[in-house]
């Protein structure tokens, strides 16, 4: 018994270790990426946050100077911050991870770096600056009476969690067939725009015809951003989700965008 203690608590040790290092390795690789992309000059690595509260801020004051203050009964402004933020978050995670491993596959040569932390970095890198920037504009929104605080915070932090694993599984998934072919790349720019309807970002699934609600509930942004709206406005949204989907949808994209990241090597060009 006390031998299988100790090799148990070896192993976790071991693993503890090993995950450390991953670690240790994504914020490595964050920080090159934003010296990399951003430079040492102006405001530098805080383009991070800049860009995202640009495109968040512009549509959420352009869509509450031009559309009606409500819709179906709900505020404007935060009907476009809730799903814009969201939709962000998932266009720059799948533009960052186009040819990713292409122009970082000298770091290959390090045993530490693998396809995994290289993606993992990106994705974190947008993942962050965009929850930042959401953080931002909701505060000034809310400070200039657009926007009232959320009514329930849990949901709200579950929709946003799902949404970041929904993120990194795509672009693991993307990062490994863009690299496995070339028409991913061509294709994705068409696939960005051709999917904005299902997203869920700038329309409820209750505001839909009730034959056409399952649809849109089988894309996990829109289940994603039903619970991050329901987190915002309480039961007055109405919100359309399934939890139970919502789980297994995004661990079966996160398990085929692992599987197809640990196996995207051998097409990589290491120079």
């Amino acid at each position: 018994m006390k031998r299988m203690a100790s090799g148990m608590g070896n192993t976790l040790r071991e693993l503890a270790d090993d995950f450390s290092c991953m670690f240790r390795v994504i914020y490595a690789l964050m920080m090159r990426e934003i010296h990399t992309r951003y430079g040492r000059e102006n405001i530098g690595f805080l383009w991070v946050l800049g860009e995202p509260i640009l495109f968040c801020a512009g549509v959420a004051i352009l869509w509450t100077a031009i559309r009606p203050s409500h819709e179906y009964g709900l505020p404007m402004t935060p009907i476009v911050i809730t799903g814009y933020v969201p939709l962000t978050m998932w266009r720059h995670c799948l533009s960052q991870s186009v040819k990713a491993f292409e122009a970082n596959g000298s770091l290959l040569f390090h045993q530490q770096v693998t396809p995994v932390t290289i993606i993992l970095a990106r994705a974190g890198l947008e993942i962050i600056g965009t929850i930042m920037a959401g953080i931002l504009v909701t505060c000034g929104a809310i400070f200039l009476g657009y926007m009232n605080p959320p009514q329930y915070y849990g949901i709200l932090y579950l929709g946003i969690f799902f949404h970041m694993i929904f993120c990194i599984s795509v672009a693991m998934i993307f990062s490994s067939l863009s690299e496995i072919s070339e028409l991913i790349e061509k294709f994705m720019g068409v696939f960005s725009y051709l999917s904005l309807p299902f997203t869920g970002a700038f329309t409820m699934v209750n505001w839909l015809p009730a034959k056409y609600r399952w649809y849109m509930m089988l894309s996990p942004s829109v289940d994603n951003i039903e619970m991050i709206r329901e987190g915002e406005f309480g039961l007055n949204a109405h919100a359309h989700y399934d939890i139970l989907y919502t789980i297994l949808i995004n661990l079966l994209l996160f398990i085929v965008g692992l599987k197809l990241t640990l196996s995207v090597r051998k097409y990589i060009l290491v120079q």
